[in-house]
């Protein structure tokens, strides 16, 4: 079989390809389609401002404990059986919630659902590093772009059908999305079996499990990809309040503005992986992503109106440091096995960071009463981003930084 560099894109991995993007529609699913309809859940199921609060916390703190767990799985199962359970427990989660009876196991199957997308999250990468590792760049971009559009997806179907059909269809009907996502990794698995198992990893390299505290470029990727993080769920948290106490705008401007910041990342994530994969120096992006959140927030800071729509546009390019960070899992590691465990390490810590980003954030808003010291910790935070760009300069890999440092 000639080498992966010299196949074509479907050759011998259909189902693979297949997998892969039916896997990342289902990625945000779970943690956009509750929000537009939880007034008419609680209408049947009493929800109150603690339990909706949990709710809305979940999905980072989800992330960050599956960050540990993915690893895990992949070493007990495999990579592939370990994202299939992902996949059943996204299943499973959707489906429970859907038919849940009470407030309690809604939560549960919130939280059951969530922990599956964030095996998922963290097992993707590796993925295609095992199977694409001649189209790192040009999946991880197609797979990036698919996760941005499932955030947005369910919002806008949610209330439509759940005026046709009732909340519970509204919820329920990501059952069947996810469920559809198993089909082609249980052919992969078929295959596998009768090729008399899974193709071995060309090059398997060294474990890394505890040796990513010492690499420098792990730790340049966690900081990328965590300044995404808290940034993005800051914004998603506290933007719409901070435009209309700030710039004047209105209730239906500030969601407006909400909606272009989501939008507004969604050319990089087509763009960003294509690019860093064809550059041997990936700091100029990481510089830009902190180009535009220093310029969006500081725009907000000085001169907040007339020009919102311009600062909440540059803020919302700032998080191409998240598809910068997933590409740069794969293109600084050897082998899956590698990218399982680097994966699992950025997304772990980063996701910690998301998690603390909308706390400090309110917390800061709540001491002072206005939003001055809240954006400049929000800058602030970019001063990682620049110190990890000057990090991944070079393009090393930290297989070698592990092995460098045993």
């Amino acid at each position: 079989m000639p080498p992966a560099s010299l196949r074509p894109l479907w050759a011998g991995r259909t189902a693979a390809l297949l997998g892969i993007v039916l896997v990342a529609i289902n990625l945000r699913t779970a943690v956009a389609a509750v929000s537009p309809i939880v007034d008419r859940i609680s209408n049947e199921l009493p929800i109150d401002a603690p339990t909706l609060g949990l709710i809305g916390a979940a999905p980072p703190v989800a992330f960050a404990v599956s960050g540990l767990l993915a690893p895990l799985f992949s070493r007990a199962l495999g990579l592939e059986r370990a994202l299939m359970v992902a996949i059943l427990a996204m299943t499973i989660g959707h489906l429970g919630r859907a038919l849940a009876p009470n407030t309690t196991l809604l939560l549960v199957g919130t939280i059951v659902a969530l922990l599956g997308i964030g095996v998922g999250n963290v097992l993707l990468p590796p993925i295609i590093k095992r199977y694409f590792p001649d189209r790192v760049g040009l999946i991880t971009s197609g797979y990036a772009t698919l996760m941005a559009i499932s955030t947005a997806v369910p919002a806008l179907v949610a209330v439509p059908v759940a005026d046709a059909a009732g909340w519970r269809v509204s919820l329920g009907s990501w059952f069947l999305v996810a469920f559809i996502a198993l089909i082609p990794w249980v052919v992969q698995a078929a295959a596998h079996r009768a090729a008399g198992g899974a193709p071995e990893d060309p090059d398997q390299g060294a474990p890394l499990a505890g040796g990513l505290w010492r690499s420098p470029t792990a730790w340049a990727i966690t900081a990328v990809f965590a300044v995404s993080s808290l940034n993005a769920y800051a914004a998603f948290a506290w933007l719409p309040s901070i435009v209309r106490d700030l710039a004047g705008s209105s209730e239906a401007e500030a969601g407006a503005l909400l909606a272009l910041f989501a939008i507004a990342g969604l050319p990089a994530s087509v763009i960003v992986p294509i690019l860093a994969s064809r550059m041997r120096d990936a700091s100029p992006l990481a510089f830009a992503g902190v180009a535009f959140f220093l310029l969006g927030y500081g725009g907000l800071l000085v001169a907040p109106a007339p020009l919102t729509v311009l600062w909440v546009l540059l803020i919302g390019l700032g998080p191409m440091l998240f598809p910068l960070a997933l590409v740069l899992i794969n293109l600084r590691t050897r082998g899956h096995r590698q990218s399982v465990a680097l994966s699992g390490f950025v997304q772990g810590i980063g996701y910690v960071a998301g998690c603390s980003g909308p706390v400090l954030v309110g917390l800061m808003h709540d001491a002072s009463g206005e939003w001055t010291g809240a954006i400049v910790f929000l800058l602030s935070t970019n001063i990682v981003a620049v110190v990890a760009g000057f990090l991944l300069r070079r393009p090393v890999f930290v297989d070698e930084e592990v092995a460098r440092r045993r």
